[in-house]
């Protein structure tokens, strides 16, 4: 058996982030070969983070990147707060976030671009991550903006660093006009869409879906109209909707006395040429993720631990 010293634990521990027990234990295992150690680790860790994979990360940040006329923003879930406050993980976030300025735009292309100057893939590296915290982490989505002439403006809610936050929105603004003056409206309408959570630009990208839920909702409210009737009560109904939920047509929480179309519109004149807002995302953290119940992560360990 080879001679592991601690010198050799340490240097192990310090590469890897691993537990001392985890690491002798690897040393052991390879004769002290500390890169075959490494190796060893990163498979056992890899082997963890699966078994982890069934408890919910509904936990995290989401990241946000832009660099000239394109954007992007990024999931990353985590089991708890804590995590989501490591320097490691915020790293990892913020990373993701640039690499996928410069993919197409798709959670598998972010997975399988690699860390500038490294051999290791972005989900690669997460799931080192993975096996040096010991908490289950997910690369959820990913999207990315992009447009010809003008800017893509950014806003992050309830920030905690640079870039991260718990609420990311994109909003593209295509526009000859000026960049600063752009950028300036450009945030304001960011602002609005972390506020009020429109599910679409306009009435044409609700999905068909949410507007036969709505038009039921309609033909229950009014049974026993006309028929000719029940259409006017939907289709008036469908417009009081559209205004609610679509960006273009809701008031602009700056100025509730306008729409976001009428604030666009009146815009041109202000920043030198017309201004069309062509898209938007928002990303708020853990939306959609159905919670277990039971014991959360804190008190789970201390009952595997003996004392709860």
């Amino acid at each position: 058996m080879a001679n592991i010293t601690a010198a050799m634990v340490k240097e192990l521990r310090e590469t890897t982030g691993a537990g001392m027990m985890d690491c002798k234990g690897a040393l052991n295992e390879t004769q002290g070969d500390i890169e075959a150690a490494v190796d060893w680790l990163r498979k056992k860790g890899l082997a963890k983070a699966a078994k982890k994979a069934g408890r919910v990360a509904a936990e995290g940040l989401v990241a946000v990147e832009s660099a000239g006329h394109h954007a992007a923003v990024v999931e990353v879930n985590s089991e708890t707060d804590f995590v989501a406050r490591n320097d490691a993980f915020q790293a990892f976030a913020r990373e993701a976030a640039k690499i996928a300025l410069n993919t197409d735009g798709t959670l598998e292309g972010l997975q399988a671009a690699h860390f500038p100057g490294a051999t290791e893939t972005v989900s690669e590296k997460l799931q080192a991550l993975i096996a040096t915290i010991g908490e289950n982490m997910n690369l959820r989505r990913v999207a990315k903006l992009e447009v010809k002439k003008g800017v893509i403006a950014s806003y992050v809610h309830n920030q905690i660093s640079e870039g991260l936050g718990k609420i990311g929105v994109l909003v593209a603004l295509e526009s000859e006009g000026d960049v600063e003056a752009l950028s300036a409206l450009g945030r304001q309408i960011a602002m609005h869409v972390a506020a009020t959570n429109p599910v679409a630009l306009d009435a044409s990208g609700v999905d068909t879906a949410t507007v036969e839920r709505e038009s039921n909702i309609l033909r229950e409210k009014n049974a026993g109209k006309l028929d000719h009737v029940m259409a006017k009560i939907i289709e008036s109904g469908l417009k009081s909707y559209y205004k609610e939920v679509t960006l273009l047509e809701q008031p602009f929480v700056h100025d509730g006395s306008k729409t976001v179309s009428q604030v666009l519109k009146e815009a041109g004149s202000k920043v030198g040429g017309p201004v069309t807002l062509t898209a938007f995302v928002r990303y708020a953290l853990g939306e959609g993720i159905e919670k277990e119940d039971g014991p959360d992560f804190a008190t789970e360990v201390a009952q595997q631990a003996g004392r709860a």
